[in-house]
């Protein structure tokens, strides 16, 4: 539209200049009279300058970067929306981030939106288990003017960027991620791991990295007759080793780290494994359901001769409580029995001893008595006090004899073989009467 207008204004322009210079002012057209040469000279210089505004300015969208070649050969980019200086040069558009993502029929998605599209990308485990990858990324163009313009010299359009270099490093660093995990673990917990590993190797290189191989030997079981044993299979297992280099993983530089193309984003949609991988885990899955239950049913087995055990402890408790209880009471029957019997012989003690004080006290005061009397005969006792004295004696013993029961009869044999009875306290009285008297 500024061309058309710019070429339509250096017309009118010439015209103007041309008629101004005739005297014909009478036959120009309504619109042409009044023009001098200085309106035509203005005229055409809006004309040129709405014809060449294209080739001087630009306008840049946002999302894109420019590559801008001067006739004179200088290169320049610019890689901020607006309108910018041009001057003549050749616009190469780049497309600031570029979108990649396999696409199957499976896969809903707007193809027109994506710069590349990839079929599933084949996957090998070090397991030797294969699968197809599907994931989606982004990359962005390096931020730095000078690594821009390097980058679109080399690779001269976005589709032999995006055909011939990024989506060939993608497929190469998905493949060699697959070679560094198992299948069986990449299901078991991995699958993070695997996906932080291959954003590692696209934005910074390829790992190197060692295979290492390890056997390991089944034996069929030891026969017990001649102790031999024979090999059943062997296994064979791999594992990957990072080269560390002063304990930095070595990388192996490839085209997008080289060219310093940012990866934005990383998203590994899936990892579709091959069907026998996938009925062998349907079938480990149901050996797992299986021995899950039969745990269980031994578990609950376990509780149960747990609740048996415990169950028998407690009436073993309880017995054995009952039976400490009547251990208890019959040991304190015993001990307050012991303790009786103590008290018994404190207390029987208690009383020899003090009928054995009673005894001395007496035999104290007999001889205390005896000592008073025999000193009363020393200093010389009246006739009159020493009859009564044995008088009141007379009467004591007689007091005491007179206390005692003897039998009644006593038969004393004679010469003819009768016997005749005499009082038996008769003979008795007159014996102690005869021994007074003889004391006397």
């Amino acid at each position: 539209m500024t061309t058309f207008l710019g070429i339509l204004a250096l017309l009118l322009a010439m015209g103007a200049f041309v008629l101004s210079k005739l005297d014909t002012e009478d036959r120009l057209p309504v619109l042409l009279r009044g023009i001098t040469s200085v309106h035509a000279y203005v005229l055409m210089s809006i004309g040129l300058l709405l014809m060449l505004f294209k080739s001087l300015f630009f306008f840049a969208d946002r999302g894109f970067n420019y590559l801008l070649v001067s006739p004179t050969g200088h290169m320049s980019a610019v890689m901020e929306q607006g309108i910018k200086w041009r001057g003549f040069a050749k616009i190469d558009k780049w497309q600031k981030y570029i979108d990649v993502k396999v696409v199957s029929k499976s896969t809903e998605s707007d193809e027109n939106e994506l710069e590349g599209i990839m079929s599933p990308i084949p996957v090998r485990f070090i397991d030797q288990v294969t699968a197809l990858g599907h994931v989606s990324l982004r990359f962005q163009l390096p931020e730095d003017e000078s690594t821009f313009v390097q980058l679109a010299v080399k690779y001269r359009t976005m589709s032999n960027l995006v055909n011939n270099t990024i989506i060939p490093t993608v497929r190469e660093q998905l493949i060699n991620t697959g070679y560094m995990f198992a299948a069986q673990n990449y299901i078991s917990g991995e699958a993070q791991s695997f996906r932080q590993t291959f954003e590692e190797q696209l934005k910074h290189g390829t790992y190197a990295v060692n295979k290492i191989e390890a056997r390991d030997t089944v034996f069929h079981e030891i026969e017990m007759t001649n102790r031999q044993r024979t090999i059943k299979e062997i296994q064979t297992s791999y594992h990957v080793e990072k080269i560390l280099e002063n304990g930095i993983p070595k990388r192996i530089p490839h085209e997008l780290s080289e060219n310093n193309i940012i990866v934005s984003q990383v998203i590994v949609d899936k990892i579709d494994l091959e069907s026998t991988f996938k009925q062998r885990l349907e079938a480990q899955r149901d050996e797992s359901a299986k021995r899950q239950l039969e745990q269980q049913k031994i578990e609950t087995a376990k509780a149960e001769q747990q609740r048996i055990v415990a169950q028998g402890e407690r009436d073993k408790a309880a017995e054995r409580v009952t039976q400490e209880k009547e251990q208890v009471k019959a040991l304190i029957a015993i001990e307050t029995k012991l303790k009786q019997e103590e008290t018994n012989k404190k207390l029987a003690a208690i009383a020899l001893e003090t009928e054995r004080l009673n005894a001395q006290k007496q035999k104290v005061t007999a001889d205390a008595e005896a000592y008073e009397i025999s000193k009363k005969v020393t200093a010389g006792i009246t006739p009159e006090v020493k009859l009564q004295m044995e008088l009141n004696r007379d009467i004591k013993v007689a007091a005491e004899i007179a206390k005692i029961k003897f039998p009644e009869t006593m038969i004393i044999g004679g010469s003819g073989g009768k016997g005749a009875s005499t009082p038996l306290e008769s003979l008795i009285g007159a014996a102690m009467a005869k021994q007074l008297k003889t004391e006397n």
